[in-house]
């Protein structure tokens, strides 16, 4: 059965971000394909040391638990991954994870190439269509696949739980979703 791998950048392993990469799983399997989300909270993600040896090992050289994610990205036929905004941005540690994954994937067989998913944006009042347009050069770089929804991929929420008050968002994620099963079962 096909698969998408969804990663949280959330620190927190209950926050917006995580639920609704949560609600995001529960639509893809009620797409008819398999789903498994991971959450960075509690990692200890490292930065790109450039030391080129993913090439030859397969995998990053550093120790810090992103090879088990490298590997259920590379297995997954989607990668969809959320993050809180932070200042504007994306949160360091995604993209520094998400930096060694498309290092390992360049330098190696290009595992990342064709894989259908986008990034989800959460925020208390702004910085999401900035973070997603940062994202989005991860995807794009690696030859991935992108679809759309009916707007941005963006939720407003700070407190737990906040972003089911922003219903337009929270539908447009659904969709989102919606659209990666449907590009995953027809590729």
């Amino acid at each position: 059965m096909e698969k998408v791998f969804l990663l949280s950048a959330s620190p927190h392993k209950k926050g917006n971000t995580a639920q609704l990469l949560e609600e995001c799983a529960r639509v893809i399997e009620s797409q008819g394909v398999a789903a498994e989300t991971q959450s960075l909270a509690g990692m200890q993600i490292k930065s790109c040391i450039a030391c080129g040896r993913c090439g030859e090992l397969g995998e990053c050289s550093q120790d810090d638990g992103l090879n088990e994610i490298i590997a259920k990205v590379r297995e997954a036929r989607g990668f969809i991954v959320g993050t809180p905004v932070y200042f504007g941005t994306a949160r360091g540690d995604l993209m520094s994870a998400l930096q060694r994954i498309g290092m390992v994937s360049k330098a190696g067989d290009g595992f990342l190439s064709r894989k259908v998913g986008g990034p989800i944006a959460i925020a208390r009042r702004g910085g999401q269509t900035a973070t997603i347009q940062e994202l989005l050069m991860f995807y794009l770089i690696n030859d991935m696949i992108v679809p759309g929804s009916n707007y941005w991929n963006m939720v407003f929420g700070r407190e737990e739980g906040e972003v089911w008050q922003d219903q337009e968002g929270v539908e447009v994620v659904r969709h989102f979703a919606e659209n990666v099963a449907w590009l995953v079962k027809t590729l």
